[in-house]
């Protein structure tokens, strides 16, 4: 029936370097750049009733999903559950958006491919100014290379096959507007070559090495992730910064072993599903 509940996952997703790339049409704006997807993730519910937004039991309006939402037309009630801190890099309010295009459209027995509901998602997000990129990788999975921007059918993505255990801390958000809001030229030059360093060599140590360098170059590196990133690779770690927030991640357990207290997860292989 029309309007029952139907959950969806959407793992989370750290970037390591990216490259912004502006565009009038959303769809084919967006980013170029490497991100990985992480087993811990965000699961969205969607049933009928009223057009309100949920964060762990907390009316909270997540824009991207307020614009999906619209986009679809569906009175519909939505229940985001997230294992990870929103604002701080893992693309929460992307996963947020994508888990409620894919749900919204079993629930309501709509008529969208899967490509058609990532590109409203990955729009929605483009427009609501929370992210470039984290749709379209959390919809694919695994290590995934973003080596052209826009949603299905204007980008292309590649892969890192990989299987890894990683870590995470979260220390603090930093915001995604402010920073694109500024001058990114020569960020987004800085992504562009990271992205090529690691098409050339793709190996989990080689996109580590390049998301280092372009949390340094950048200048997005703060004192306490500079710290963090230093002890967990001289415990045998690989670790940087993901963007856009406070937060180390480590392939491997080099936090803990440096006594952080962190997290602990893996790689999500597949991207996003339907859970029923």
């Amino acid at each position: 029936m029309a309007g029952e509940a139907v959950s969806a996952f959407v793992p989370g997703h750290v970037t390591g370097f990216f490259a912004v790339h502006e565009a009038d049409d959303p769809m084919a704006a967006g980013s170029t750049g490497g991100g990985i997807a992480l087993a811990d993730g965000v699961t969205v519910t969607v049933r009928y009733g009223d057009r309100e937004t949920y964060l762990d039991d907390t009316s909270a309006p997540i824009a991207p999903v307020e614009r999906v939402r619209e986009a679809l037309d569906v009175d519909a009630t939505v229940l985001v559950e997230s294992a990870l801190p929103p604002g701080c890099g893992f693309g929460v309010s992307g996963a947020a958006a994508l888990g409620t295009a894919l749900a919204a459209a079993k629930s309501f027995e709509l008529e969208y491919s899967e490509n058609e509901l990532i590109s409203l998602a990955h729009g929605a997000e483009v427009k609501a100014g929370t992210g470039l990129g984290d749709v379209v990788a959390q919809a694919k999975g695994g290590i995934v290379l973003r080596t052209e921007p826009g949603a299905p059918g204007e980008g292309s993505l590649d892969r890192i096959p990989a299987r890894e255990t990683v870590e995470y801390l979260a220390m603090d958000e930093l915001s995604t507007a402010d920073v694109l809001d500024g001058d990114t030229e020569e960020l987004s030059e800085i992504g562009e070559q990271c992205l090529q360093l690691v098409r050339s060599e793709p190996t989990v140590e080689t996109f580590a090495l390049a998301s280092r360098r372009f949390a340094r170059e950048a200048e997005l590196l703060t004192p306490d992730v500079g710290e963090a990133i230093q002890g967990a690779n001289e415990a045998g770690g690989d670790a940087s910064m993901a963007m856009l927030g406070e937060t180390v991640f480590c392939f491997g357990t080099g936090l803990t072993d440096a006594g952080y207290d962190a997290e602990r997860t893996e790689i999500d292989p597949a991207g996003a599903s339907l859970l029923r």
